[in-house]
């Protein structure tokens, strides 16, 4: 593979015009077909075989009147003071309320509360129900101003008024303020990485372009492949970082084989079959990691799963064409300032040539190579110390609590969270998450009656509707009012209990079928989903991996301690966010309004993306290891050999993913927070307390053992030559001519 990859990169080098021009190209022409496209299809969420998701889809067949994915509104009022919402003033005000917000653009039917039996039982608090004719992401402008309006009308008029409901705008939109934070920060990094502006800037020009076409296609492709508008966060986010990382060990590698007198031509063709090869094993490991989250057959997580992974496979075909080509422009602007005057001038005279490799000779090694050192001198007590912080960092995680996002979990200052406390406070806590009981049968009306009778006596029911029936008779809606709150537990026992019921009554009442769906029934299914799928996911994605890291390092250890340092690093950032986002630690630090649940879908979201990240620092790190041991370094040497040439760019590449990451951290969406959070912390323990400090430690504990591969399966595993041990047999570099003349050859 070294020796294809080289190829690659000589030709981009030398045919640098035609590749750049190429690459613009397909940028220009992703995004003509983004800004022609149609409008990307609305966000949906669904979980295919789940009860909750049958019960949607009957819903929507047998109540195409009810408009089930329609948007909706509740509009909640309460008298101020001690005053009654039924006397005549308050009523007529209240009345009025409801005729404007019947007027508003879009809105279907407004419920009067007074009609529909929406009264507090102490008169002071009422809700009309508002359906609209269009789902939530179509709804205008003008809607959500018409809905604004009514409600301030009838605050001026005394009553205090909130909405909740998905047809109440949400400001939560991604603002790109995460993204402009991330890159400014990797600037700054690149920039004292490297010395050079030409050097900063190749990395973040080629991640851009990477980007551009990943998202642009992803929009171009959004409504022939049902991409929603969301379904690129994720691939924004991965793509940004692993294509700033990816570009950097590629630049880095080629400075270092430039250092060591290589022609530029052949340096760029080296590093590109060097470090180019750690660059596409390890996108291969996040492409594995992303693509596998089609395991768990959640539509949503699929989508945002393969367009990331789509991303980061551009990121890496641009690594390994767009940054030699780069290169071939600026071969010597993109040292160091100080380095660049031995490529520039007149050659150096023996006698300057002399002095200069004397000075060389007395430089003091870096940090990463005295680090290194270090580690091999107190290897257990390191090992000690970086597992326990990360044992310690983890301990949150044991009480994680997972939900799903709701009002009842915004701000305080929320018109939805506002809405939601006062209808708990006026009708119950179970309010706020009734349960739909859909009855199939022969005579619907009759069947639901009885299901009814049986529903009341279950314990932990508060009420329940009288049944609805469809215009075929064939199908009936009960409503449940749980006595607890959607996210209570008792609640979720109660679903249960509800279910069990509901299979006994289908042999007594006739009935073909009763489903139970709900906030919290959708709750318990999803959970129940992710947990089916979290086993087979994780056999999919670390067996790949695992054989993928046998293969680039012909060894059983190596990926062994990789997969067992993944598992402390993702457990440590799950403990950082339980602590931060459930607990409340540092919650104004971070921005957190409410802490509260764990989104549920995080888990396995992180599970997935962390190890193709650790594992890219895995393999950018060791396979420079690996590389000066198959050349002939000790086992020692060869961890001091990693470190001074990839120490300090890992550490700045983890810097730079921590940034980005961090960087959506100020974005109002709070799932998108708690992504960024959660990357951000996941990228910090990995990099600098696992691939810097605990696998160090390992080596040097097992050293030769660490490389150990049995006889058999070395003969079975192809060489693919990740280390690049066939381009050492290339044209050696000529003695007896200094590094600033052989590089007037060119």
């Amino acid at each position: 593979m070294a020796t294809f990859l080289s190829r690659v990169g000589r030709f981009a080098f030398r045919r640098r015009g035609l590749v750049v021009l190429l690459w613009l190209l397909a940028l220009f022409g992703a995004g003509f077909a983004a800004s022609t496209a149609a409008a990307p299809p609305a966000d949906t969420f669904s979980m295919p075989g789940t009860e909750s998701q049958r019960a949607f889809d009957l819903l929507q067949e047998k109540f195409p009147d009810a408009r089930a994915d329609g948007a909706a509104a509740r509009v909640v009022v309460r008298a101020p003071g001690a005053e009654k919402l039924t006397s005549p003033a308050r009523r007529a005000q209240v009345e009025r309320l409801v005729a404007e917000l019947a007027k508003a653009p879009q809105v279907a039917v407004v419920a009067d509360p007074f009609a529909a039996n929406a009264v507090s039982g102490d008169r002071t608090t009422a809700y009309a129900y508002v359906t609209y004719k269009v789902k939530a992401t179509e709804l205008t402008d003008a809607a959500h101003e018409g809905l604004t309006h009514a409600m301030e009308r009838a605050r001026a008029a005394g009553l205090a008024v909130e909405a909740g409901g998905d047809a109440v705008e949400i400001e939560q939109a991604m603002s790109g303020t995460g993204e402009k934070l991330g890159i400014l920060v990797s600037a700054i990094v690149l920039l004292l990485t490297f010395g050079s502006l030409i050097a900063a800037g190749m990395p973040l020009l080629t991640a851009m372009i990477g980007v551009g076409i990943g998202i642009s296609a992803i929009t171009a492709l959004g409504a022939t492949l049902g991409l929603s508008s969301t379904t690129s966060t994720l691939a924004m986010m991965i793509g940004l970082a692993v294509g700033i990382d990816y570009a950097l060990f590629i630049v880095s590698r080629y400075r270092s084989e430039i250092a060591e007198g290589r022609e530029r031509s052949e340096a760029a063709s080296r590093a590109v079959g060097t470090a180019g090869s750690a660059v596409v094993f390890a996108g291969l490991t996040v492409i594995i990691a992303l693509s596998g989250l089609a395991v768990v057959d959640v539509p949503m997580l699929t989508k945002m799963g393969l367009t990331a992974a789509g991303t980061v496979a551009v990121a890496v075909l641009v690594a390994l064409t767009f940054v030699p080509a780069l290169l071939g422009f600026a071969p010597v602007r993109v040292l160091a300032r100080r380095e660049r005057k031995q490529y520039t001038g007149k050659p150096l005279s023996r006698r300057q040539q002399r002095g200069a490799d004397k000075r060389a000779a007395r430089t003091k090694p870096h940090l990463g190579a005295r680090w290194a050192g270090f580690v091999l001198r107190h290897p257990v007590a390191v090992l000690l110390l970086g597992v326990v912080s990360l044992g310690a960092a983890a301990v949150p995680a044991a009480s994680l609590e997972l939900g799903l996002p709701g009002e009842g979990s915004m701000a305080p200052h929320t018109t939805q969270r506002k809405a939601y406390d006062l209808l708990s406070d006026s009708f119950g806590p179970g309010f706020n998450g009734p349960l739909t009981v859909i009855v199939s049968a022969k005579d619907a009306k009759k069947a639901a009656a009885q299901v009814r009778t049986t529903l009341e006596g279950v314990p932990g029911v508060a009420g329940v509707s009288p049944a609805t029936t469809n215009a075929s008779g064939d199908t009936a809606l009960v409503t449940v009012v749980p006595a607890t709150g959607p996210t209570d537990t008792r609640t979720e026992d109660l679903v249960r209990s509800l279910r069990a019921t509901a299979e006994g009554a289908e042999r007594r009442t006739g009935a073909t079928e009763i489903l139970v769906a709900g906030q919290t029934a959708m709750f318990i299914d999803f959970s129940q989903t992710l947990d089916d799928a979290l086993l087979p996911y994780l056999a999919l994605v670390v067996g790949l991996a695992f054989l993928l890291l046998m293969l680039v390092f012909r060894s059983v250890l190596v990926p062994l301690k990789a997969a067992l340092g993944f598992l402390l690093s993702v457990s440590a950032a799950l403990g950082a966010v339980v602590a931060v986002f459930q607990w409340g630690w540092l919650a104004d630090l971070v921005g957190v309004d409410q802490p509260g649940p764990v989104m549920s879908t995080l888990p396995i979201f992180m599970i997935g993306v962390v190890f193709g990240l650790a594992m890219d620092y895995e393999v950018f790190l060791v396979s420079r290891m690996r590389e000066a041991y198959v050349h002939g370094a000790r086992p020692g040497e060869a961890v001091v050999t990693g470190f001074r040439y990839g120490g300090r760019v890992v550490s700045a590449a983890a810097i730079i993913m921590t940034s980005v990451f961090s960087g959506f951290i100020v974005e109002d969406n709070d799932f998108v927070k708690m992504i960024g959070f959660g990357l951000a912390a996941a990228v910090l323990f990995d990099a600098f307390l696992v691939r810097m400090t605990i696998v160090p430690a390992l080596f040097a504990l097992l050293g030769r053992s660490a490389w150990w591969l049995p006889k058999w399966l070395d003969r079975i595993l192809p060489d693919i030559d990740v280390e690049g041990e066939n381009l050492s047999r290339g044209p050696e570099i000529p003695s007896g001519r200094s590094v600033r003349e052989q590089h007037f050859v060119c």
